[in-house]
């Protein structure tokens, strides 16, 4: 592995709409889950009845399909585990993501590719050789350096450790997102407090609030940097793509599967394009600035740029509990119609004034996140400069939309 090398971008599909952006993005492959056996079961947007679409669509499209069955799974849960994976291979997805020895063992059993989660923890070569029994790709432990990741994948090639397919063991990598204070996400204080396991996809979420230390003993409250002591900054690592590569790296893997559809198709797209530029030997931290400017668009939490990658220690803590995004979106209506001869689209303005020059996203399950400028509005037929709550618009967009699509005004929080 070079910094030449192709590596495979994944993206998070949690509704149809994100799995549209994805695609549309330029995602080589889609992960997503269905049910309450992954770990964003509170954000799951899919049923196993959707699986065979799901599958169909990636397939048309030049995608991979990968299943998040990634929880510990109970005794009382196995025959639905079972299930999941007997659907997902009778549809054609193309692995299935898995923590849980029992579902590992079962996927292989019915010849079901299987990815190793980062939940399993992986920190070196003797764990990465008992998983290539049962894997072809393996999402290493995310506290590792790029130096002890270069090392696995040393050994990787130097003992030719090969997964069920027959290939070389491929190392697959968290490249941008939320980031966790618990090990590998493993973590145990929303079940704690609430009863709802993160191990379970039931996250409440509760590192991400700010908090006090006081001595009990005295009442005195010790001075932090930052309230929010427990909530990491999200990872990006835009900057250093080519380490990436050159440590071994074949899968990226954007987190996001409980976001938009815009920030799916806004992180994926720029992603590929930094992924592109690397195969094309044009990377260079001259294009991450543009790049950055983009990412900071979306949610995000301000970003970590080294990461524990680069052997940084964790310190990079948000700001607040909300989200940093240098733009807002207000959604501003919803499209009663779209001509397709024309792209022509038409909806009736509920809020906020809008103006030509306006910047404009329309999501949607199948039009994905559809970012554009507004040009040439028309109320009730005739041109103006601008329009206001209750006017009918109508306006021309670059691509396709569909009826019951979502209008969203973006301005600047600068």
């Amino acid at each position: 592995m070079n910094s030449t090398s192709k590596i495979e971008l994944m993206s998070p599909a949690g509704s149809q709409a994100a799995l549209s952006a994805a695609i549309d993005a330029g995602a080589d492959s889609v992960y997503f889950g269905v049910g309450k056996l992954n770990m964003r079961a509170r954000s799951a947007d899919f049923t196993p009845d959707d699986l065979p679409a799901i599958a169909a669509r990636c397939r048309d499209a030049g995608v991979k399909s990968y299943l998040a069955l990634n929880t510990i799974v109970y005794d009382d849960e196995l025959d639905e585990m079972r299930a999941l994976c007997d659907a997902a291979k009778a549809a054609g997805v193309s692995a299935v993501i898995a923590t849980d020895i029992a579902t590992i063992q079962y996927a292989r059993s019915i010849n079901l590719e299987v990815h190793i989660s980062v939940q399993a923890n992986v920190a070196n070569f003797q764990a990465l050789e008992f998983f290539a029994r049962y894997a072809d790709t393996v999402v290493l432990a995310r506290e590792l350096t790029l130096e002890q990741i270069s090392n696995v994948w040393k050994k990787i090639q130097e003992r030719d450790l090969r997964g069920p397919s027959g290939e070389l063991i491929r190392l697959e990598l968290f490249g941008h997102g939320a980031l966790c204070v618990a090990v590998s996400g493993k973590c145990y204080m929303s079940l704690a407090q609430y009863n709802q396991s993160a191990n379970r996809g039931a996250c409440f979420q509760t590192c991400r609030r700010a908090y006090r230390v006081t001595d009990e003993e005295t009442g005195e409250e010790l001075v932090v940097d930052n309230k929010y002591v427990m909530s990491p900054k999200d990872l990006c690592t835009i900057g250093f793509l080519d380490r990436i590569a050159d440590a071994g790296i074949s899968v990226l893997k954007l987190e996001g599967r409980a976001r938009t559809a815009d920030y799916v198709g806004t992180v994926t797209r720029v992603y590929r394009e930094a992924l592109d530029a690397l195969a094309a030997g044009s990377y260079s931290p001259t294009a991450c600035d543009e790049w950055l400017e983009r990412l900071a668009r979306v949610f995000n939490r301000g970003f970590w740029h080294g990461g524990y990658y680069c052997g940084e220690k964790l310190g990079e803590w948000a700001a607040s509990g909300h989200s940093q995004a240098t733009e807002s979106r207000d959604e501003i209506g919803v499209l009663s119609n779209f001509f397709s001869k024309t792209n022509i689209a038409e909806f009736t303005l509920r809020r906020y004034p809008l103006k030509n020059g306006d910047a404009l996203l329309i999501e949607g399950p199948t039009t994905g996140a559809l970012r554009f400028t507004a040009e040439n509005l028309h109320v009730g037929g005739t041109p103006t400069d601008s329009a206001q709550p209750n006017d009918v618009v109508t306006l021309a967009l670059p691509s396709k939309a569909r009826r019951q699509d979502k209008v969203f005004l973006l301005t600047s929080r600068d």
